[in-house]
């Protein structure tokens, strides 16, 4: 099985990194890593290889996990499955049929996050050429992202046991590492909150019959043509989201 490569000259691939003596990834190496994977949001159609596929879930896997619980379960889509759950998806979407495991509010966000949100949707909408009070375009646009962006995979992220909060903690731990983990091998992705809220579709495609729907991921590889996979999103300072004690 071949494992995540260090040469990359595009996006799409694996960060550069070197190693010190005795085999250690340098800091460079894990920066390039974190600050690396990016949300993206166009994809070439070619589907990444079954063995890449196995590398990238096995090695999510090793997620950290309260008393090693592990209370995850993760459906792969491709192929024709993949084809069937997007029409699906868009339909429950056109229909109205909502069915969040997890429910979801506006007023869920204090002030500083609206604030956050809002500047991101201005980078994201303007790069698609969609003005901020286009609200037809705007709602066109995640319709058309429940056919996960043109990726040719998608994993649904459930959380099993009771499915509640503590429960999707270790899950939130398993889904970073598991976009770390595409970013290594040269995976693209997008994880989307959107494709949770129709779980029971979800559930119905793919004969699922346990656990809470958290989160979807597209992931494939970056059309690196696509002007919407330019924008970036900043992040916090860290003295805004963190305190040191001593």
């Amino acid at each position: 099985m071949n494992g995540p490569v260090f040469t990359p000259t595009r996006t799409s691939e694996a960060p550069a990194g070197g190693t010190r003596t005795g085999g250690a990834r340098t800091p460079e190496y894990t920066e390039q890593l974190i600050r690396g994977r990016r949300a993206i949001r166009a994809f070439r159609p070619d589907p990444v290889p079954e063995e890449t596929l196995r590398g990238i879930f096995s090695l999510a896997g090793a997620a950290p996990s309260n008393s090693n619980a592990q209370p995850w379960r993760v459906e792969v889509v491709s192929g024709a499955q993949r084809d069937r759950l997007a029409d699906a998806l868009r339909t429950a979407h056109a229909e109205r049929r909502v069915t969040a495991d997890y429910p979801y509010s506006e007023s869920m966000y204090a002030p500083v996050h609206q604030e956050r949100r809002a500047a991101f949707g201005a980078g994201l909408y303007g790069a698609l050429g969609i003005g901020p009070d286009d609200h037809p375009a705007r709602a066109a646009y995640d319709a058309e992202s429940l056919g996960f962006y043109g990726a040719p995979h998608a994993a649904f992220l459930f959380v099993t046991g009771d499915g509640g909060p503590r429960l999707a903690a270790d899950a939130g731990a398993y889904l970073q590492t598991l976009l770390l983990a595409m970013t290594g091998y040269g995976v693209a992705s997008c994880p989307q909150g959107l494709l949770s809220f129709h779980a029971d579709t979800v559930r119905g495609q793919l004969g699922v019959d346990e656990g809470k729907l958290l989160v979807g991921v597209s992931f494939g590889y970056a059309d690196e043509s696509a002007p919407v996979n330019r924008v970036a999103s900043g992040r916090a300072a860290l003295e805004a989201t963190t305190t040191f004690h001593a």
